[in-house]
């Protein structure tokens, strides 16, 4: 067990524009900082010509973090390539499009599958760590950064795609059955025959191409954790930063061959942290909104269904030089406490200080361009004692669970091509597995209840209590029917549209739809439609609206919740329900706006909450059995929350009997008293 969540930021000295190492660390030290992650982006300075090799930079660095109690995470730098390296060997580019080499001049360009990139990379793996693993400061290596940024159309990606295909289906004339190649004339006479990405639309095409790219990335990921295996002490782990919108990761794959998962958890700041939400916002690699934070913290979790560090978070802005929006008083302690209560057990910046050149020079770390504690340093430095004080309490913690969702990355790569949705001027959304999953969680996010996130990889028919599938367009039998069997054990199954539409090959059935659920369900429908503007939807909350998308419906047993008020689409239910075995199925066909959802989830699962609407409480598992409840305020106004029962507020160290009173971005952690 962790004796405290590791606290710290990304370091980076040879950064610098002069010398001031031991004025950082100093600074670290007062902030209450435990971890460092340094040299993953530098491997231009490790071996600044092919061959010569200068490891001895870093040791003053690793003596006086080590000196001051402050640990390292030490990265391998294969994400970021020298000059020399492209110079001496361009056939090691990687390509967007075939034949199309990636221009060098920003990070990520190679084809890491190429021998000779592997030849280089390893290299310079096995002088770094055998220079530094035993460096009593060093706890765990990062291997390589944010994988999984180019889905690679190389030669021999290509070609290794080809014998994946051949070892999947045997002969072409099994692929042509399977993939339905007699359409648009591209059955195969050969494997030879078979064409190349750039140009495809055959879906079947693009399920295995993107699969196949994930597996590139964990298997280079691998590759590398096993290197520095080779070397790493019993007591050293080893991971990878996790961008989780790269378009060649799976994350759940990528993570059983490392010893935790550590990603990515930027935000919107200041109003993009109100409770309630200002006004809906799509999201990309930052989140906008409160319940979409929780749900990249949630997602973290899910990659091991385990406690997860956070390797990378805002310190001040981040973005471009457009997009400076530095975090109101409170909300860094806000924002760390939210990912603590959800599983994180290490909250690290990026960075510390922030650049005075390149890409990232408007990405603001915790110190100021002039290098002058300011007020993010304050703030953080409070944050720093505060989670020394906490101690062991949270340092690994599981997170409670009201709802668990299945999450389906296929059918996310899938979407991305042929998206089932659209924007509001008619283009296709290429997010639009988030925008059919995203809305479900929202809905319990704001009904009060917490949400575990499990990858269909993962899906067992242990005992979920509510289970919420939304868009799982690609499933095969099996896991349609053990959906059926978990509501017949007992579970409450809710569905939501393109769920069981296509088989794993991204087919789609033949069978009433949904496939393999309609029966179970009491409902089936032949008709679909995408929306232009918001349906109203009554029988199930206030300002409720059906948005984007609309099943048609038809009732065959089931009881109907709530309808749409509309000439033409008022013909079908809008949600329906029946009992299934000793559980239930809820179908919902349409996308919920946020009312809808929320008193979706209030009919599913009540839990008598009557907080302030700017009030978030989560809860989690100690180590040590005890129960923990994290109480934010996510607005300017003042809040008091009454309590069911008195708690130990543990920051202060007192007891709460019956109210809590919350300031303005303020966050409270209370533990069950000790019996």
């Amino acid at each position: 067990m962790q004796e405290r969540v590791l606290f710290g930021a990304a370091y980076y000295h040879e950064y610098q524009p002069h010398d001031r190492l031991e004025l950082d660390l100093d600074l670290m030290a007062e902030a209450r900082f435990s971890v460092i992650r340094v040299g993953e982006s530098v491997w231009s300075t490790w071996e600044p010509e092919n061959g010569r090799f200068d490891l001895d930079w870093l040791q003053p660095v690793l003596d006086g973090a080590h000196a001051r109690g402050i640990a390292v995470l030490l990265g391998t730098p294969t994400y970021a390539v020298p000059p020399w390296l492209v110079r001496l060997y361009p056939e090691i580019a990687g390509e967007r499009k075939t034949g199309q080499r990636i221009p060098w001049g920003a990070r990520q360009e190679v084809d890491f599958t190429h021998p000779g990139f592997r030849f280089h990379a390893e290299r310079v793996i096995r002088k770094i760590v055998a220079r530094y693993v035993d460096h009593p400061a060093v706890i765990g290596f990062q291997v390589d950064n944010e994988p999984g940024n180019e889905l690679l159309h190389n030669h021999g990606v290509f070609q290794r795609f080809v014998d994946r295909l051949r070892q999947t289906y045997g002969d072409v004339d099994k692929l042509n059955d399977e993939w339905g190649l007699v359409y648009w004339s591209h059955r195969l006479s050969d494997w030879a025959d078979l064409w190349t990405p750039d140009g495809n639309f055959q879906p079947q095409y693009d399920v295995a191409w993107r699969q196949f790219q994930a597996d590139q990335t964990t298997e280079f990921i691998a590759w590398q954790a096993d290197i520095v295996r080779e070397y790493a002490r019993p007591e050293q782990y080893v991971t990878t930063c996790i961008a989780y919108d790269r378009p060649a990761v799976a994350d759940d794959d990528l993570v059983r061959r490392l010893d935790v998962t550590a990603g990515n958890a930027y935000y919107a700041m200041q109003d993009g942290l109100l409770q309630p939400q200002i006004q809906p916002t799509q999201q990309n690699w930052t989140t906008t909104g409160t319940w979409a934070f929780y749900l990249s913290a949630d997602r973290m979790y899910s990659s091991k269904q385990a406690p997860f560090l956070v390797t990378e978070t805002n310190a001040q802005s981040i973005g471009f030089p457009w997009n400076n929006r530095p975090a109101y008083d409170g909300q860094w302690r806000q924002a760390a406490w939210a990912l603590v209560s959800r599983g994180a057990k290490m909250i690290e910046y990026w960075h510390w200080h922030t650049l005075h050149f390149g890409a990232e020079t408007y990405w603001g770390g915790v110190l100021p361009h002039s290098g002058q504690p300011g007020r993010t340093y304050k703030e953080i430095a409070l944050l720093g004692a505060e989670l020394e004080t906490a101690g062991a309490l949270v340092a690994d913690l599981i997170p409670d669970h009201d709802v668990t969702m299945l999450y389906d990355l296929p059918s996310k790569w899938l979407m991305q091509k042929y998206p089932p949705l659209a924007h509001e001027d008619g283009s296709p959304d290429d997010r639009s597995y988030h925008g059919l999953f995203d809305p479900f969680y929202r809905g319990a996010f704001d009904a009060g209840l917490q949400v575990r996130i499990l990858h269909t990889s993962q899906f067992s028919d242990d005992d979920h209590p509510v289970l919420v599938v939304p868009g799982l367009y690609l499933a095969d039998d099996d896991l349609l029917d053990r959906l059926v069997a978990y509501a017949a054990g007992g579970g409450h199954l809710v569905v939501g549209p393109r769920t069981g539409y296509a088989d794993h090959e991204g087919r789609a059935r033949t069978a009433t739809m949904p496939a393999r659920l309609a029966a179970a369900a009491g409902i089936k429908y032949d008709e679909y439609s995408n929306l232009s503007t918001d349906v109203p939807v009554l029988g199930l909350g206030d300002d409720a609206a059906a948005t984007r998308w609309i099943d048609g419906l038809q009732v065959d047993g089931a009881d109907v919740l709530a309808n749409y008020h509309h000439p033409h689409f008022g013909r079908w239910p809008a949600i329906t329900t029946r009992a299934h075995g000793e559980g239930r199925i809820t179908y919902v066909g349409t996308v919920p706006n946020g009312p809808l959802a929320a008193a979706l989830f209030r009919w599913i699962k009540p839990n008598g909450n009557d907080l302030p609407a700017s009030v978030t409480v989560t809860s989690a598992t100690a180590a040590d059995g005890r129960r923990l409840r994290f109480v934010h305020n996510w607005s300017w106004d003042s809040v008091s929350v009454d309590l069911p029962s008195p708690l130990h507020d543990v920051l202060a160290d007192a007891a709460v009997d019956d109210k809590l009173d919350l300031g303005p971005w303020d966050v409270r952690i209370l533990v069950e008293p000790a019996q």
